[in-house]
């Protein structure tokens, strides 16, 4: 191996040094990045300090404008006689005429002067902040500027008698907050103040409101005296001091439930009885707003989208008033049985109204039933003392449906018990079953007239003319025998449980011709005392047991009509049936029967505010929140040095970073930035000194003792 030419290699390592080196100004930014470097660097600071100063020079002096003390030269909550002393040296420097005053300023003077020397004002003021005559204030500095302060109308404020209000509802003491408030009824609560004159003019709103919300809730007042009560139930501000936001009088409402200020809602839009009664029925006791219909809309958009399960409840209004709380909360109560619609009353429709349901004049509330059947009609306003047991009373059908709902009511139920009560033994229900057609309309009305003349019977004072529907008209009137209708197409398993067969087919399931068969069914209950005996149960040790203990506790015999749709054949088909299973010895079957499926239910009768509570409603509110949340953070004087510390914690840490020495990164920025083309050049360099190096033995150069040279084959020579 040749020698290496130590000439030549300086030579070369003189050339690779001398074409390497990085000039040093290669290194140094451009002065424009350097400068958008640091503005990069040290944004968030500087953002920080320059919220900082709009928070001190502009946001703060407003949230903390001089006070009526300040005008007149005193400390906070000084005493009357200061205010008096303070105004009388002001009224000797102006009468002397060492000093006369600008209109505006003798405005201020004399409106601080006026508000403080009322006790009542002047508690307001100091507790709670509350001045509610500064828009007379601003009115009389806008309409006097530039005349003469010796023309002005004194006295400055109206300090008319204030009459005691109030008095005639619910005052609420702390020590009630607890006991009184959330219980099983909502409260409403009125926080106002005796010298308030716009409590006093909400006083005639306020008994509206309590008129209108009495029958669903509670209501109570809280005066401003009570300090300690008023104090805890209103909002603070950043420095501590109690306040209402929207001024007096407030609204709070305690939901069902709630005893504590954290539950508690404000209420916060305009003083009216409709906005107030309104957002507490939607809010508060979540109730369903009920839309008002005209003619022309009456059938299409309400009528024909009604369940036809559910009884019809048109209100007819002359005023066209939002229908009542209390109307709202029975609409709750019966949404399984009901549907509700408002109707407004015009003197030019009257025509149509007598036509159509015979109605003659409004306030009035008209139910629509069976089909066929005439309107039920109540004349005069809705209210608690009668429409209750009216809306029980007609909750149903004249011919009631069989429903999930109503079949332990009807006592159709075999996990039940019968109308008369639990002692019954026996009786009896009677079921037209068929799909929603004109045909089941004619046998519901048929099976109607059945009813009614049984009812007839029963209701004379002799005994029963009619030998053969005496012995249904007297389980009818002992509520042993029941008339009801259903629903084939829903209820189709328990349908063909009672009908099955071909005859299930025209009645049962989904429509599969244009005709249709309605079925009349009669089925006999029988309870078995002996066998409703609660026993300690045994352990089920096989399928069989589980099975015995699924079945119904009540015995079922059905039996089907199929004769023809006179009444009266019916009539005597149905007491032949009572007499036979009250006299007869018949076998106790029981079974596991079908359960009734549950009718969708149909909501859209009402626009109801439950479901988007914690959506449209939760959004307002929690945005609401925000915003006075970000109103109350402005007018918080330790915003600002929060800012500038943030401020300076920021800058501080940066600008240690960035003083820190940058050898470490100069050097891996050299190396970076070295040419791709002498980095081979290192290779050959680094390749050469190893070939010119003595190469230490390996341990495959040494041939081991015993080695030969292993021929190949001729298959693997080439």
């Amino acid at each position: 191996m040749e020698k290496q030419n130590p000439n030549f290699s300086s030579s070369s390592e003189k050339s690779a040094t001398s074409s390497s080196p990085i000039p040093k100004n290669s290194t140094k930014q451009h002065p424009q990045s350097q400068i958008a470097s640091i503005i990069k660097a040290y944004c968030i600071p500087a953002t920080l300090f320059l919220l900082f100063l709009i928070f001190q020079v502009v946001l703060i002096p407003k949230s903390f404008p001089p006070s009526h003390y300040d005008v007149l030269g005193l400390r906070w909550q000084s005493s009357v006689e200061e205010v008096e002393e303070a105004y009388e040296s002001f009224v000797s420097k102006w009468n002397s005429g060492a000093k006369l005053p600008m209109t505006n300023d003798f405005i201020k003077i004399r409106y601080a002067y006026e508000l403080l020397t009322n006790p009542l004002w002047k508690r307001d003021f100091d507790l709670f902040g509350v001045d509610e005559h500064q828009h007379v204030l601003k009115n009389l500095m806008q309409l006097n500027s530039g005349k003469d302060y010796s023309s002005l109308k004194l006295p400055l404020l109206d300090t008319g008698s204030i009459d005691s209000h109030d008095i005639d509802f619910n005052t609420i003491s702390f020590e009630d907050l607890q006991s009184v408030i959330g219980n099983k009824r909502p409260w409403l609560v009125k926080i106002y103040s005796s010298g308030s004159k716009q409590c006093l003019q909400f006083t005639t709103q306020w008994k509206k409101i309590a008129t209108l919300l009495g029958e669903v809730a509670d209501l109570g007042v809280i005066e401003l005296g009570d300090f300690n009560l008023a104090s805890h139930l209103a909002e603070r501000k950043a420095t501590g001091q109690p306040f209402f936001r929207n001024g007096l009088p407030s609204l709070i409402a305690f939901p069902q439930g709630c005893r504590s200020s954290n539950c508690l809602v404000r209420y916060e839009g305009e003083l009216s009885v409709d906005a107030i009664t309104d957002w507490f029925a939607s809010n508060i006791l979540k109730l369903p707003r009920i839309p008002y219909y005209t003619k022309d809309s009456l059938g299409p958009r309400f009528l024909s989208k009604s369940s036809y399960h559910k009884v019809k409840i048109m209100v007819f209004s002359d005023t066209g008033m939002r229908a009542t709380p209390f109307v709202r909360q029975l609409a709750k109560n019966y949404q399984d049985y009901a549907s509700f619609a408002c109707v407004l009353w015009r003197e030019e429709e009257s025509s149509f109204w007598w036509t159509t349901y015979g109605l003659e004049s409004a306030p009035a509330t008209v139910f629509l039933k069976d089909p066929g059947t005439k309107p039920l009609i109540y004349y005069g306003s809705l209210n608690s003392s009668w429409f209750v047991d009216v809306m029980e009373d007609n909750k149903l059908h004249e011919l009631p449906q069989l429903r999930s709902v109503t079949s332990m009511d009807l006592g159709c139920d075999a996990r039940g018990y019968s109308r008369a009560g639990s002692n019954t033994n026996i009786w009896y229900c009677v079921i037209v079953i068929g799909r929603p057609s004109p045909e089941l309309n004619q046998m519901r009305e048929v099976l109607r007239r059945v009813q009614h003349k049984l009812s007839d019977e029963c209701v004379k004072d002799t005994a029963i003319s009619d030998e053969l529907a005496a012995p249904s008209a007297i389980a009818l009137k002992d509520k042993r025998l029941t008339f009801a209708w259903m629903d084939g197409e829903v209820q189709k398993n328990l349908c063909m449980f009672y009908i099955g067969g071909e005859h299930s087919l025209n009645c049962c399931g989904p429509r599969r011709s244009m005709e249709d068969a309605p079925q009349i069914v009669m089925v006999r209950y029988m309870r078995n005392d002996s066998a409703a005996d609660i026993q300690d149960k045994k352990a089920s040790n096989s399928l069989f047991d589980v099975l015995k203990d699924d079945v119904d506790p009540v015995s079922q015999l059905v039996a089907r009509y199929d004769g023809s749709s006179d009444p009266v054949q019916i009539m005597e088909w149905i007491s032949k049936i009572v007499k036979d299973g009250d006299s007869a010895k018949l076998p106790f079957f029981r079974t596991s029967t079908p359960e009734l499926v549950p009718e969708d239910p149909n909501s859209l009768w009402f626009t109801s505010n439950e479901k988007f509570i914690s959506t449209s409603y939760g959004i307002k509110h929690n945005v609401h929140r925000i915003v006075a949340g970000g109103r109350s953070l402005s007018g918080d004087p330790r915003t600002g040095p929060v800012l500038l510390l943030g401020a300076l914690l920021s800058f501080g840490g940066i600008w240690l970073r960035r003083s820190q020495p940058t050898s470490s990164s100069d050097q891996s920025e050299s190396r970076q930035t070295r040419n791709k083309e002498d980095i081979p050049k290192e290779w050959r360099n680094r390749r050469r000194t190893s070939l010119s190096a003595e190469v230490p033995p390996s341990m495959t150069d040494v041939e081991p003792k015993g080695a030969y040279q292993m021929e190949f084959s001729d298959s693997d020579k080439e």
